[in-house]
């Protein structure tokens, strides 16, 4: 991808690849990393960057991507009232550390294996959009420490494994323990936070003088991607969020598990096929 007709072609590709990825994200109620990592993967495939960096650059510019929209939706929850700050304080220290520790897994970790842990992980997300309706509950208050902490490592690690800023995951625990869905969406958008900046180092350090990467890439994070995703995703997602108000929640999640479902079979078949 050296030359100037390769380049346009890179940002043409991504320009419509930042369309569906907003019009997902808008239309799924997500943050888009778990849409935006399949879609990397897919145009980095189409314009011939290295097969053993795919994975890894499309997990490092989603996380990237993550911080400045998470930024955003974080504080314009805070300015409601409605984030859970005593549980975004307990976990300053543990859901950091279990992004950074999806980074290191990350440096010794083949673009075979980062495709295998996104698909079962989607997998495992999908079925609990499908089978794990609000009916269930596991307790009336959030567990204490050390559950609380380890829940929140393990969130920063599965999370930065898949570059997504680990909204669905906090959704469910929090709705587990009865807590409101507009509080657990808005304190979500405070564990991205927290998940992606530390990533975003981690997957830049990661990735330093690795070989095979696209132009204009610090590690695993490409910024010509993030530069043309953002303002595209961010005009496009609106258009999603008024088409998701048409549809009942059931058909959302009904929408949201199949979509990765299908990611899921994508990547199984990159593998094994």
């Amino acid at each position: 991808m050296s030359t100037l007709p390769d380049l346009v072609f890179f940002a043409v590709l991504l320009v419509f690849a930042g369309a569906l990825a907003g019009l997902l994200a808008g239309l799924l109620g997500i943050g888009g990393g778990a849409v935006l990592v399949p879609v990397f993967y897919q145009v980095f495939g189409y314009v011939g960057i290295d097969p053993a960096v795919i994975m890894h650059l499309a997990v490092g510019t989603s996380t990237a991507i993550i911080v400045p929209t998470s930024i955003r939706s974080f504080t314009a929850h805070r300015k409601r009232g409605v984030v859970d700050m005593e549980l975004l304080k307990g976990w300053i220290v543990a859901v950091p550390l279990g992004a950074v520790l999806a980074t290191v897994v990350v440096s010794h970790a083949s673009s075979e294996m980062l495709r295998l842990i996104f698909a079962v992980i989607a997998l495992m997300l999908a079925a609990r959009m499908i089978f794990l309706t609000n009916r269930l509950h596991l307790g009336d208050d959030l567990p204490g420490e050390p559950a609380r902490f380890a829940v929140g490592t393990a969130f920063g690690v599965i999370s930065g494994l898949m570059g997504i800023g680990g909204g669905v995951l906090n959704n469910t625990f929090m709705t587990l323990y009865r807590r409101p869905i507009h509080q657990a969406v808005a304190t979500s958008s405070g564990v991205g936070v927290l998940i992606s900046i530390p990533a975003l180092i981690g997957y830049i350090a990661a990735g330093w003088g690795e070989a095979g990467l696209p132009p204009l890439s610090t590690g695993f994070v490409n910024w010509i991607a993030f530069a043309l995703i953002i303002p595209v995703a961010m005009v496009v997602t609106p258009i999603g969020a008024r088409l998701a108000h048409a549809m009942s929640k059931r058909q959302l999640e009904f929408g949201f598990a199949a979509f990765l479902i299908v990611v899921s079979l994508r990547f199984f078949w990159s593998l094994y096929g």
